[in-house]
């Protein structure tokens, strides 16, 4: 029996975060190990909403508070390691935003049940349109796609994206991989894809629905597009370019 655990990072997520733990599936509450929220020294109700929730839930939840705010990167590299000493065997990352469905995450881990995969990315843009009729903004929408095209031609692969941040791993390809040298900051999700690629590690992609809300994004878009490419860049110049796709669908 595989140890499934969920690592829900949270930063002032006080109107979402019980929405987003109630729909986690009722059908597969049995098979999660444990549930990690990692509030990343939010400043509103946060981690209060949290704890009440986990008071009156079934499900298997610890919330810990971050004493000083990790960043977006920092806070999951916090949480990957935590599912590391814990001994989970597999590792859902969602967002307290609830941007990216929880209905899913059956879903997420069924190639890495299977064998079949090191990592599983929920793509919205698998099916292009879909991303809009969800409420993707057209500008994110295009520059997502943009981006994405980017770096598919640098490293010689074909994502559909690689800017979700809907993720699951084999908590076994976590540990081979360098994570304490990857960026606190937003980059973190790109650069983790190349340590991947890097490492020849086997990425399965499945088309997940778009919700955006009245969440606040935290990122400048036009910094993190040139971070992202530059980093991307730094992989061709190191590793050259994919014959082959790390890439399933």
């Amino acid at each position: 029996m595989n140890k499934i655990g969920i690592l829900i990072i949270a930063y002032n997520a006080e109107s979402t975060i019980e929405s987003t733990l109630s729909r986690i599936p009722e059908t597969f509450t049995p098979k999660i190990h444990s549930i990690l929220i990692s509030d990343d020294n939010s400043k509103d109700l946060t981690s209060i909403k949290a704890d009440a929730y986990a008071k009156s839930s079934s499900l298997p939840i610890q919330v810990i508070v971050q004493p000083i705010n990790l960043g977006y990167g920092g806070n999951q590299k916090f949480g990957y390691s935590w599912a590391i000493q814990n001994n989970w065997d597999i590792v859902v990352l969602l967002h307290a935003d609830g941007q990216y469905a929880p209905e899913f995450i059956p879903q997420m881990i069924e190639p890495l049940i299977r064998g079949n995969a090191d990592a599983v990315f929920g793509s919205r843009m698998i099916n292009k349109k879909d991303a809009l009729k969800g409420g993707m903004p057209k500008y994110k929408w295009v520059g997502n796609q943009v981006l994405t095209f980017l770096q598919n031609k640098l490293v010689g692969q074909n994502f559909s994206e690689w800017h979700s941040g809907y993720r699951a791993y084999k908590v076994d390809t976590l540990k081979e991989l360098g994570l304490g040298a990857l960026s606190n900051g937003f980059r973190f999700d790109t650069q983790i894809i190349l340590q991947l690629l890097a490492s020849k590690k086997r990425i399965v992609e499945i088309p997940i629905p778009t919700f955006y809300g009245d969440e606040v994004s935290h990122v400048n878009g036009l910094e993190y597009a040139r971070e992202i490419i530059w980093d991307t860049i730094r992989h061709r110049v190191k590793n050259g370019v994919s014959k082959e796709s790390n890439i399933d669908k």
